[in-house]
């Protein structure tokens, strides 16, 4: 069995082809890719896929009544509803300066939402 996808990695976009074992499912090969990162990402993708989250949440005395965070590190795809609700009820309060955390372990992730950009 095989499976193809495009490397998002960098912009040259490599087209992979995933060759899986027929007997119990493990990726057996991964081809098509330019570097070794292309490899990595397939079978990252397609065994545990994690995205970089960003959102905004309510902020108090600033400019704008939304502050742009994201999270420190990539957090797995299933997760991404439970932190968008964790994200849903966070009221922080001006100023905050870009990279400030917001909140420290979001849903037990050892992940930080952290703010992306300052707002005095």
């Amino acid at each position: 069995m095989e499976k193809e996808m495009v490397c998002i990695v960098c912009p040259m976009s490599c087209h992979l082809r995933v060759g899986f074992n027929d007997v119990d499912g493990s990726i057996e090969s991964v081809t098509g890719n330019t570097c070794p990162r292309g490899d990595v990402y397939a079978r990252k993708e397609l065994t545990n896929p994690t995205r970089m989250l960003t959102s905004t949440v309510k902020i108090e005395g600033a400019q704008y009544e939304r502050l742009p965070v994201i999270t420190s590190s990539d957090i797995p795809k299933s997760m991404m509803r439970a932190v968008m609700e964790q994200l849903r009820h966070v009221v922080v309060k001006a100023p905050v300066n870009n990279k400030d955390v917001v909140v420290a372990n979001v849903c037990g992730l050892n992940v930080d939402i952290i703010a992306s950009r300052t707002m005095k």
